[in-house]
């Protein structure tokens, strides 16, 4: 049977994007429909921007931390909207850049809504085109607790559209959204409160993580109120007023005319026609195989909406597999082992591998060995700021394998990117003490812990 597409991907976001254009590479004929802005989540309301805003939110502190140099005092204020702007500006050139990417390829874009009608129909707008295969990357969205005055507060997206900075914001949720923007607003200068539902914040990373950001959020000025919930909230000529439930004791809160609900994601499934399709949907999320294939052998899909490991790489990681295995002859899948993650708090945090608890609990408590190093780190001595940066290894004794690496501090992110390689690879302890290290830096910690 003759098709309009030999691909045709519904979503524009950074997983619909490369597989498209890997697709179009091996010379295949590729459809993409996208309502929205070019790029998804990442891109216009999620790791750039927000990127964009922890930088700013850093400047005060080393307004400050200069003075123990020797630079004179630092008198300057936050143009709220001078920031917002230049932040949307970007996510505007980017979205510009993609475009351009996609008409390089060939890929045709459709500018609506895509719609399954069948396994191999799907409906853009006033359209219907066919295709031979067919990839859903549609991402995810921010949902709301459904409680009393819950349409009074924001979710992250709105962050970046704010036209005024809130000077007092309560942040409900204790994961990596809610950790970044409690430590960015207060970086900023807001009052702010954060509310958990545990006892601690980031739930499933690594203990010393959790522990260690946590406490110096607080240090920091962030209140966070653990063990609660929030029943209700109610706009008042005030603020709003939040009524917070906990075990030991109720109380309210007051924030700004605004609070941001930051208690989870979904995958973005509504109105995809995914019955008309057959296409099986487990745990709210699309269901799929080892190589990105639904219930529907010619349908696939990549990234958020399948909920396995909701990160921008691993999506266009997934795609291009998709790809290359479909359309490039080399048979691939991804790897979902020691895939690194950073949270881009104050302090910054990253990780690779396996968490303490998960290598006891996988190989039992005896045969772990924990490598751990807290310490100040240089640039804070003349400063004389008690900021703490640790650094982890988890290791499997018989093998010396290195079965994990975690570190809370200044430019987490970029030292375990290059350390993800080795534990990527295999590497053994002994392979890190093998090692010279850089001299005077935080990474060389990796290969000296003994």
């Amino acid at each position: 049977m003759s098709y309009d597409f030999d691909l045709f991907v519904i979503g524009g976001g950074s997983g619909g994007i490369a597989t498209a254009r890997r697709a179009a590479e091996y010379g295949a004929k590729v459809g993409l429909a996208e309502y929205d802005r070019l790029g998804g989540t990442c891109v216009n309301r999620g790791c750039i921007p927000k990127k964009l805003m922890v930088y700013t939110s850093h400047f005060p502190a080393q307004f400050q931390e200069s003075q123990g140099y020797g630079w004179s005092p630092v008198k300057s204020t936050l143009d709220w909207s001078k920031m917002i702007t230049a932040v949307n500006q970007e996510t505007e050139r980017l979205n510009g850049i993609y475009q351009r990417m996609l008409d390089k390829s060939n890929v045709q874009v459709y500018r609506d809504y895509g719609k399954l009608l069948d396994p191999h129909t799907i409906e853009v707008g006033n359209t219907k085109v066919t295709a031979d295969k067919i990839l859903i990357a549609v991402g995810g969205h921010p949902v709301r607790p459904n409680i009393p005055g819950i349409e009074n507060t924001i979710i992250s997206d709105d962050m970046f559209t704010l036209t005024e900075q809130p000077k007092r914001l309560v942040i409900w949720g204790g994961g990596y959204i809610g950790v970044e923007f409690a430590c960015i607003m207060r970086g900023l200068g807001s009052d702010v409160i954060q509310i958990i539902r545990r006892d601690k914040i980031l739930n499933g990373f690594d203990e010393d993580i959790r522990t260690t950001i946590q406490e110096s959020m607080e240090h920091h000025g962030i209140q966070i109120l653990k063990n609660c919930t929030i029943t209700s909230i109610e706009k008042t000529s005030q603020g709003l007023k939040i009524a917070v439930q906990g075990d030991q004791n109720n109380e309210m809160v007051l924030a700004d005319t605004i609070g941001l609900a930051a208690t989870g994601r979904k995958p973005s499934l509504d109105n995809l026609g995914l019955e008309n399709a057959g296409v099986e949907v487990k745990k709210e999320a699309i269901a799929v195989d080892k190589y990105s294939c639904t219930s529907q052998e010619n349908i696939y899909a990549v990234g958020d909406c399948t909920d396995q490991i909701n990160l921008t790489p691993v999506a266009i990681n997934e795609g291009r597999a998709f790809a290359d295995t479909h359309f490039g002859g080399k048979s691939r899948t991804m790897s979902y082992e020691n895939v690194p993650s950073a949270v881009f708090s104050t302090p910054e945090a990253a990780t690779v591998g396996l968490t303490e608890a998960e290598a006891k609990e996988q190989y039992g408590e005896d045969a772990i060995k924990v490598y751990r190093s807290k310490f100040r780190p240089m640039y804070y001595v003349l400063p004389g700021k008690d900021e703490k940066t640790l650094m982890k290894l988890v290791v499997h004794q018989e093998t010396e394998k290195v079965l994990g690496a975690h570190m809370v501090g200044n430019y987490a992110a970029e030292i375990i990117q290059g350390v993800a390689i080795a534990v990527k690879m295999g590497a053994k302890k002994s392979d890190f003490d093998a090692t010279v290290g850089i001299h005077p830096t935080s990474a060389e910690e990796f290969v000296t812990m003994r």
